[in-house]
């Protein structure tokens, strides 16, 4: 199966240095020098699926909070305290516990927009990206560190806390602007474009409201530069448009980039949830893409993206797990399913809805573009990347057979993964992992969290001291007017 080819029944797949050389219906080719043949016979082959967001960092938290509204949520995901460093190695078993998730359920592309607490190290930069080159997964990083005190991101904060906290809220940023642009160089000068390819580096601000200008023009002019996605969270929830409308003169936050000149296509601007239309017009000007992330927006309350005015004004959307601790997984078949499911509570018109086709395009070719490789992954075709998953179609999601991309978006087709290859390496046949001692890493992992209890235990109680005031931060929000409701049902945010 590839997007925009025609299903064959069967089919020669021949690759070669990691590449696809050719696709012979009828197993035509005739390959008699094959160095390895795979029989598919019975089987499904697919590309391999695109996460187009995610943070690396939480990877340890799964099942550690119920839903929060972000805000709220941010304190115990990104604690703004020194306390919260790891050593290298337990960055480096982090992330492979993810990439390992991921592989395994035939993700073979994320997007990674790591956090780094307080600030990135060379050190923990290398163990990040070693450990995606270790377990063989195509990978695209950056570095997500805001450059400006806490007081400067979030609305009415500052006005709420007792005078004793706020010092806290002003403090600087662990890490100012030249010496995160001195670890970027690092990035792309030792990383970008290494593992034959398979690694690359990608540019964050994490959000625009946490940054300074004269940093989010140097994050874009090296995005230019090297032509990096840059991965911008931007309208994810209500109360960033509060902000928007308290602290920028009623302006939403994809405005004021606009008026910046930052807007482009290599702008991945992630959730983009309580935007009107005037943002979609930017958006689709711009030809920003736009990473869709239902599960997470779900579990933190977020509000409901509104896909089909995007998708109409032709703005390209590609689809994201987000991190775990939102999320709790990282399978890519769920977040289908739902970005499938969950606009049809927002539309009375069925002829809106999202179709299983729909889907699909926005996980590979929206998944593609985000990455800036939309030549190169996202299809099987010749000349592209030999990313791809092969499913058994004897299995309960494929039996009876109705119809292929249906099945693959609504019936939970995670079941049906036996292969997963990456640039041409299998790195997963049938449920083992080759690359890695799968047992190892989640003993090393269980053994890491155990010596952390204690880091963990002061981590939750500081944030656990901020709750009550980014509560009230939060109540005092929802008395704005921003003119737009992402909520369902009985949401009303005027009652408290």
């Amino acid at each position: 199966m590839d997007p925009r080819c025609p299903q064959h029944a069967c089919a020669d797949i021949v690759i070669e240095h990691g590449t696809i050389r050719a696709i012979a219906p009828d197993a035509s080719l005739g390959i008699v020098d094959a160095h390895v043949v795979i029989d598919g016979t019975g089987h499904l082959v697919m590309p391999g699926l695109i996460n187009a967001h995610f943070h690396s960092p939480t990877n340890f938290l799964k099942g550690a909070l119920d839903s929060l509204p972000l805000e709220l949520f941010m304190l115990y995901e990104v604690p703004a305290t020194p306390d919260a460093a790891v050593s290298a190695r337990s960055a480096y078993v982090r992330t492979q516990i993810g990439a390992a998730e991921m592989l395994k359920l035939g993700v073979t592309s994320v997007q990674d927009d790591a956090f780094f607490l307080p600030a990135p190290s060379h050190a923990e930069i290398d163990a990040v990206m070693s450990a995606y080159r270790d377990i063989g997964m195509r990978a695209t990083v950056a570095l997500d560190q805001p450059n400006l005190p806490e007081i400067a991101k979030l609305p009415f904060l500052g006005d709420i806390v007792p005078a004793e906290l706020r010092a806290r809220l002003e403090a600087p940023a662990p890490m100012q602007m030249d010496d995160l642009l001195r670890q970027y160089r690092y990035l792309v000068d030792t990383w970008h474009q290494s593992g034959d390819g398979r690694l690359r580096a990608a540019v964050s601000c994490s959000a625009p409201q946490r940054v300074s200008v004269d940093y989010l023009r140097a994050l874009d002019a090296l995005s230019h530069a090297h032509d990096l996605p840059f991965y911008i969270h931007m309208l994810e929830t209500r109360l960033q448009r509060v902000f928007g409308e308290v602290c920028l003169n009623g302006r939403s936050l994809i405005r004021y980039v606009d008026d910046l000149g930052l807007l482009s296509p290599r702008m991945n601007v992630i959730h983009a949830v309580w935007i009107d239309d005037d943002d979609i017009s930017l958006l689709a000007r711009a030809r920003a893409q736009v990473i869709h992330n239902p599960i997470s927006n779900l579990r933190l309350g977020s509000g409901v993206m509104p896909f089909r005015r995007l998708a109409q004004a032709g703005v390209p959307i590609a689809l994201g797990s987000d991190e775990i601790i939102a999320d709790d997984a990282v399978n890519l078949w769920s977040v289908m399913k739902t970005a499938a499911l969950i606009h049809t509570i927002g539309d009375s018109d069925p002829d809106r809805w999202p179709v299983a086709d729909e889907i699909l395009q926005c996980m590979f070719e929206g998944g593609a573009a985000a990455m800036r490789q939309e030549h190169r992954i996202g299809r099987l075709a010749p000349g592209f990347q030999a990313d791809l998953v092969m499913l058994d179609l004897d299995t309960l999601p494929f039996t009876p057979l109705n119809d292929i991309a249906r099945q693959l978006v609504y019936a939970d087709a995670s079941r049906a993964v036996v292969m997963t290859m990456v640039a041409g390496h299998v790195v997963m046949q049938d449920g083992k992992l080759l690359t890695i001692d799968e047992p190892a890493l989640r003993q090393e992992a269980r053994a890491i969290m155990n010596a952390a209890a204690e880091q963990r235990d002061t981590l939750m109680r500081d944030a656990a001291e901020w709750l009550p005031h980014y509560r009230a931060m939060y109540q005092k929000s929802l008395a704005v007017d921003v003119r737009m409701n992402r909520w369902v049902g009985d949401a009303n945010p005027a009652s408290g």
